[in-house]
């Protein structure tokens, strides 16, 4: 997700407002960015990324141009081949044509202009912000068609807070986020995010509720390490029950007898009682796709 802007006569990173980027919200020039994201699919060549760019370059051809000079369009994923209401192809696929960036412009025009893909055109969003993190609703943002509009093909989740707390991330990237997962399922027609942007990725486990979605979506199970290879779809391998818990120690003077019992475990939510490396980067978007 990075916001472009004009800026110094380039295409530069910036958050800034009223359409226009100041020195003092000016990051750097996008190239930067994009030759990094060159390095990482050279050096990463199983791997698919997407780029959503919140558009405010209004000189004529500067983003097609600054994309051009990248080298990124050897990675470029062809506009007129994106399925906008079918299925999207498996990630083999894309990863087998090389295909392996895919971009997406907020400004429509550009479509036709300059060949990105107008992001309304193929995805809905729910709200970003404290407004999207209700689990029981998944209201679309501004932008967006209502989050159950099949005829877009992309679902976008986001799950973080208007103002970015790491604690508070700690804690929503856990359970709540699996729970945030299924009620966009729900309200997506039925549709399991392909996308998931969240605060402080690696706090919590968001990796985890990531698993959940990429479960249901390739193999029909509660979590993608439950998949069994070349099984039918619904094959799932459940992983073991918990052991039961140590006995406590007897008390001679004690004559009541320790009965033992079974702590009930949430199959869905594997690891969630584990807690990451922590490192404040800010977003970061987790690549699904449905492989049918």
């Amino acid at each position: 997700m990075l916001d472009m802007y004009d800026y110094q006569n380039d295409v530069w990173l910036c958050h800034s407002f009223g359409g226009h980027c100041y020195n003092f919200t000016a990051f750097q020039p996008a190239a930067n960015v994009l030759r990094e994201i060159l390095v990482f699919l050279e050096a990463h060549p199983s791997e698919v990324v997407t780029i959503f760019i919140e558009d405010y370059v209004r000189s004529p051809n500067a983003l097609s141009r600054v994309f051009n000079a990248s080298g990124l369009m050897e990675y470029w994923y062809p506009m007129n081949q994106m399925p906008r209401n079918g299925s999207w192809p498996l990630l083999s696929t894309m990863i087998k044509h090389n295909h392996r960036l895919l971009v997406f412009t907020s400004v429509k025009s550009k479509e036709a202009s300059e060949g990105i893909a107008f992001e309304w055109n193929y995805v809905v969003e729910n709200k970003y912000g404290d407004e999207g993190m209700n689990s029981t609703s998944c209201p679309n943002r501004a932008e967006s068609s209502p989050m159950n509009t099949t005829s877009k093909s992309l679902v976008l989740m986001n799950y973080f807070q208007t103002t970015p707390i790491s604690y508070v991330a700690c804690t929503n990237n856990l359970s709540p986020l699996v729970n945030m997962l299924r009620a966009c399922h729900q309200f997506s027609a039925k549709r399991w995010a392909n996308f998931v942007a969240v605060d402080f990725y690696l706090l919590g486990d968001a990796s985890e509720a990531v698993n959940v979605a990429n479960g249901h979506m390739v193999c029909g199970c509660d979590n993608v390490a439950y998949c069994r290879p070349n099984a039918s779809f619904g094959t799932c391998d459940m992983p073991p029950p918990p052991p039961p818990p140590t006995p406590p120690p007897s008390s001679p003077a004690s004559t009541s007898s320790w009965i033992p019992y079974y702590t009930s475990s949430d199959s869905t939510t594997p690891g969630f009682n584990r807690f990451s490396q922590v490192i404040t980067i800010t977003v970061l978007l987790l690549l699904l796709f449905i492989t049918f």
